[in-house]
């Protein structure tokens, strides 16, 4: 079977086609501004090492479907006869809320709970909505299936989701930690429990998912009981622009001192603060590490906020779960740079963490990059979300 995993943003949409008999993506792509002058379709047929580019007005969504349709069928560049070799379509869908504590087949309820998840996510869950819609419509008879980025994490206890405000606002605006990046923290911890040789439901995991966005997670014996993202993905650890936590009373000071209006304050946590805002150079890790090596200042007390918010956190999830036996570094940072993994790892020798520095040097393979002597595993697992979505879309068809 064939599933084609769809990413639909709001002006944008990924896919990949994967074959789930070999995990291997047969094909891949990116629908670029959508709705917008100037769209195009970047289509790979990987087996065939060629890319194609179809620059057409797409107006909607449903046009860059259609788009996507033509390519994987196409005579020159298509990588399948007809779409009947589609079993299913996996759809990442950003926010489901306390409704969806797994993946799920997609019909009229789904849809409707769906939408009413929007207010939760204003920016991303319309997105997904649309791009389900279109496949629907285009691709009439096959199965669509939704893989929630919040899923994973509904199996926190209530003390670790829970706010400390007016318990009306849970019950009533549904306000409390959701947490996010889930697709891959469920990913990489099934993946390092397979790299340990053991089974996951006796494991205690620390997953560091690193990149421009980023979080961490508590994984103990298979289910997440903490994470560092909230109710937004604001929340956590310091990012690419993001602030990640302080304290709430600044938002109230910059509104009430600063003449900003609370948009205005919002676009400023999410947009220019972070790594960015502290170092005024870049959002980029690259650019900030060549900077700090220059003798920026501002670009090394970025890296190190960085590192330390991170650590911080490794520490308080081994406390939670009473103990670690493997930290996994994923994402652009966490997966490539070990730098980063040695920074954040210095200091947690109490813990049983010490890297191999020959072994940290790899890039972008799954490895475990830990000292012989080391009681607890660090390791380096490459995260897949595409991958993820095809076997839970696979998943739930064979049931």
């Amino acid at each position: 079977m064939k599933v084609l995993v769809i990413n639909a943003g709001s002006s944008s949409l990924k896919y990949q086609l994967i074959d789930m008999d070999t995990h291997a993506v047969v094909a891949k792509g990116l629908c670029e501004r959508i709705g917008i002058d100037g769209s195009k379709l970047t289509h790979k047929n990987i087996s065939a090492g060629t890319e194609t580019v179809f620059e057409k007005a797409m107006k909607d969504h449903s046009d860059a479907i259609s788009m996507v349709i033509d390519a994987l069928v196409s005579k020159e560049c298509g990588v399948i006869a007809s779409m009947d070799e589609i079993g299913a379509v996996g759809h990442r869908v950003v926010h489901g809320a306390e409704t969806f504590a797994d993946s799920c087949i997609i019909d009229d309820k789904v849809m409707a709970a769906l939408k009413e998840c929007i207010p939760l996510a204003p920016l991303h869950n319309p997105a997904n909505i649309i791009g389900i819609e279109a496949c629907a419509k285009l691709m009439p008879g096959i199965k669509q299936v939704g893989v929630f980025d919040t899923a994973f994490h509904q199996t926190m206890p209530k003390q670790a989701y829970m706010y400390a405000l007016p318990y009306k606002l849970y019950e009533e605006k549904k306000i409390r930690k959701y947490g996010f990046h889930g697709t891959s923290h469920k990913f990489v911890s099934g993946e390092a429990a397979k790299l340990l040789g053991k089974p996951i439901e006796e494991l205690k995991i620390i997953t560091c998912h690193l990149g421009n966005g980023s979080s961490v997670s508590a994984v103990k014996n298979g289910k997440c009981v903490d994470t560092s993202m909230g109710f937004t993905p604001l929340d956590g650890v310091v990012m690419g622009t993001r602030c990640g936590s302080i304290d709430p009373a600044v938002v109230t000071y910059l509104i009430e001192n600063c003449g900003m209006t609370a948009k205005e304050a919002d676009a400023m946590m999410n947009k220019e603060s972070g790594v960015l805002g502290v170092s005024g150079v870049s959002s980029d890790f690259r650019d900030l590490t060549k900077a700090a090596d220059e003798g920026n200042e501002r670009a090394k007390l970025a890296t190190e906020m960085f590192s330390y918010s991170v650590k911080k956190l490794i520490g308080s999830y081994a406390a939670a779960m009473g103990g670690v036996d493997a930290v996994v570094f994923t994402g652009g940072i966490g997966e490539n740079d070990g730098r980063y993994r040695k920074a954040i790892t210095e200091g947690l020798e109490f813990m049983g963490i010490k890297l191999d520095d020959e072994k940290n040097k790899v890039r972008g393979v799954m490895t475990d990059i830990s000292a012989d002597d080391a009681a607890t595993r660090t390791l380096v697992i490459p995260t897949n979300e595409e991958l993820m979505i095809a076997l839970d879309t696979e998943r739930l068809l064979s049931k």
